[in-house]
């Protein structure tokens, strides 16, 4: 029989659980198409100093994982466990199963979050926490689990995730969700702790991130086009360039956005199903620069970093940025939600620069510097300078 207990001597510390738990609501959100059908997810603000990790299978079953100055409490729900409160005659919490948790942590299952209504106990059928300081996860010591059951409080499947955490359990279960296969090396680079990239987020769901998804996104979503078309520099509307271009290596190229100052932003090769092209950017002054390696790329960066102009002109940390974020302190939180409106992985300003310098070092050697067809000396000139560091 699986029971609570053993889970507690599978379960890693707090910090690597909190950091698997983050992982596991990253790669749901990345890997499924509809956020509503998200098992995981994974809450910052949940209280004051409190944050919250949550699953949600859809069939009825749940469970929480609360981090807080406290300690951590880990409540699991099976629905169809004999030991749920909906199976006892007095609808309480089978005997032992909280009677132990500790002062600082019981109010956490005074959350109405875990209460349904008309049933005066939390849901609940298993139970673990952790005091800060102490060493090793409890349950309760005097649970008579009834018989004839091989996973009798249900924490044998509600936290198989977090008992088997390689990334080929978590693979599996992903590919058995959302029926479809799903890269291992882009897993193992989540569950690493990695930054979650556009390259990793297309690898995980090529449609999520795809152009034309993209596309439609900004189109229903009025904050982020209004805030692409002012500071972000990138106006859909604007999708005729003041002169036609071509590139050396031959790729064609499709205006997709402009600028007030007369810039152009290009995608730049064949159209492919779900698949990236490169961003080329071109200035009114006759200079250029590939600028992302994929229109998701493009958008993360005019969203993180809307003075990237400066970045080319060698610009860097704190001074880049700088003058924006003085007339736009509420910059991050304007960040953070736009990103997340157009389902883009969350990114800092140093690793959107740094992808940034890597992809406008190719401009000109994988011929991406563009001059206008049938003029003589119409090569544009590199924007990407050395820095001023």
């Amino acid at each position: 029989m699986s029971t609570v207990h053993d889970t507690a001597t599978l379960l890693p510390d707090p910090t690597e659980l909190r950091v698997h738990l983050r992982a596991l609501a990253v790669l749901d959100a990345t890997i499924g198409d509809d956020p509503r059908f998200c098992c995981y997810s994974f809450d910052a603000a949940w209280g004051p100093g409190e944050e919250a990790a949550l699953m949600e299978n859809g069939s009825g079953d749940d469970f929480s994982v609360l981090f807080t100055p406290a300690g951590v409490l880990i409540r699991g729900f099976d629905h169809e466990s004999e030991m749920s409160p909906y199976g006892t005659d007095d609808e309480q919490v089978w005997p032992g199963v909280i009677d132990e948790v500790p002062a600082p942590l019981r109010p956490l299952l005074d959350e109405p979050a875990f209460h349904d209504e008309g049933v005066n106990a939390p849901r609940v059928t298993a139970c673990l926490w952790r005091e800060t300081g102490d060493t090793i996860w409890r349950t309760g010591s005097t649970i008579t689990f009834p018989s004839g059951s091989e996973d009798a409080d249900g924490s044998g499947f509600l936290f198989r995730l977090l008992t088997d955490r390689s990334p080929e359990a978590v693979q599996a279960h992903f590919e058995d969700y959302y029926e479809r296969p799903v890269p291992l090396d882009a897993i193992r680079h989540v569950l690493a702790g990695h930054p979650l990239t556009p390259a990793v987020a297309g690898a995980l769901n090529p449609a999520v991130l795809s152009d034309n998804a993209l596309l439609h996104r900004i189109a229903a979503q009025p904050e982020v086009a209004s805030y692409l078309a002012c500071d972000g520099e990138f106006d859909l509307a604007r999708t005729d360039p003041i002169e036609s271009i071509a590139l050396p290596n031959g790729l064609p190229v499709v205006p997709v956005a402009g600028c007030n100052a007369g810039g152009a932003h290009y995608l730049c090769g064949p159209t492919v199903p779900d698949g990236p092209r490169p961003v080329l950017y071109t200035d009114s002054e006759g200079r250029a620069s590939l600028v992302a390696e994929s229109l998701a790329e493009a958008l993360t960066l005019a969203i993180v970093l809307p003075s990237w102009h400066d970045a080319l002109a060698g610009f860097r940390p704190p001074a880049l940025n700088s003058d924006y974020l003085d007339d736009h302190p509420d910059h991050s939180t304007v960040r953070d939600r736009l990103l997340a409106a157009l389902r883009l992985p969350p990114a800092t300003d140093r690793e959107v620069l740094d992808r940034l310098l890597t992809t406008a070092a190719r401009t000109v050697p994988d011929g991406f510097l563009p001059h206008v067809p049938d003029e003589e000396d119409s090569a544009f000139q590199p924007m990407l300078e050395l820095s001023a560091e």
